[in-house]
């Protein structure tokens, strides 16, 4: 997403400088939307399976994609297309070759919204109760 200037708010929260603002009503839809996208690829097996390939190797072509798949190239294409869309693949011609490459951002958001602060409390659970255990070994 792009800032409309300093100050303004991108779709994460930031200001074009980098300073974190609250989301007004008008960025906090944008965002959403922008996570409804990714959220509605991940849904999907297929498209999951497609980044678990490009992970293990990335910049294939669509015939290589297709080559363990058992459905069209035309189908594969769609799934590509979704995950395009929301920015989890990107595209990058080499002469004639459409080379696929994973883009690992949009899941770093995912994480980074949805999952760390969850993780941190959990964490801070097992540390705790780490600390207690030890502290009843020593008396």
């Amino acid at each position: 997403m792009e800032s409309g200037g300093p100050g303004c708010p991108l779709g994460d929260g930031r200001a074009a400088d980098g300073v974190r603002l609250p989301l007004t009503c008008k960025y906090l839809l944008a965002y959403n939307s922008y996570m409804d996208t990714i959220f509605k690829a991940l849904a999907d097996p297929t498209r999951r399976s497609l980044l678990d390939r490009l992970y293990m190797k990335n910049g294939q072509t669509l015939g290589e994609l297709c080559a363990q798949l058992e459905m069209s190239r035309q189908a594969v294409t769609q799934h590509l297309a979704l995950l395009e869309s929301a920015e989890l693949v990107t595209v990058v011609w080499h002469g004639r070759e459409k080379l696929h490459y994973l883009n690992p951002t949009p899941l770093h958001e995912i994480y980074e919204r949805w999952i760390r602060k969850y993780e941190q409390r959990r964490l801070q659970a097992l540390s705790d109760l780490k600390h207690r255990l030890q502290d009843g070994e020593q008396e």
